[in-house]
């Protein structure tokens, strides 16, 4: 009999903590690799989003016994990244920008596995309402855009800001659940097992 490979997330993201845990996993370690962020010149969005992913498993240790999951998570429009905010102003200006509008969340995973690396990503279609001056600087006083790629999290205050989404609601906060188990269970890793 095979052991069950341990599970290591490579995100400090709780959010992606609280969706394994909705698929009965809970991750032996937490080890989040720090890498440069920063995109390419003309690299498009989704290639943009599949490279962090795959580097972040790349800049994570392995052992033989384990496997580790990685993200990333950007909105975009367009070509346009929009990815953390570095302060509030820059926030504002996503949040502006994204107001009464279609964008695109894109989320890749990326599983690895010894020296094999599996990578899926999953692209969400999201419509933000049109937003008043007294919503944006209402939200921001929240603090909740710190961190969140875009300037929002879906999951928080700012989900009074989304009438629609096409595509998967877990994937704008994070993570694909149906996805990230599909990958997971390819390398030896079941959910609620």
């Amino acid at each position: 009999m095979i052991d069950t490979p341990k599970l290591i997330l490579g995100s400090g993201s709780p959010r992606r903590l609280d969706l394994l845990a909705q698929m009965g996993l809970t991750p032996h370690a937490v080890r989040a690799p720090d890498i440069d962020e920063t995109p390419a010149t003309g690299e498009k969005p989704r290639d943009y989003v599949r490279r962090m992913a795959r580097e972040k498993a790349e800049a994570s240790t392995c052992a033989a016994d384990e496997v580790v999951l990685c993200a990333d998570t950007t909105v975009c429009m367009g070509r346009r990244i929009l990815g953390k905010p570095e302060d509030a102003g820059e926030a504002a200006t996503f949040l502006h920008a994204l107001s009464g509008r279609r964008h695109k969340v894109i989320t890749a995973i990326a599983v690895r596995a010894g020296d094999v690396i599996r990578v899926k990503d999953v692209v969400t279609q999201v419509r933000m309402k049109q937003l008043s001056n007294i919503e944006v600087n209402g939200y921001l006083a929240t603090g909740d855009w710190q961190g969140k790629a875009g300037g929002y999290a879906i999951q928080g205050p700012a989900g009074a800001f989304v009438p629609w989404i096409s595509g998967s609601y877990s994937a704008v906060m994070g993570l694909p659940v149906a996805e990230t188990a599909n990958l997971l269970r390819s390398v030896g890793i079941e959910v609620w097992a």
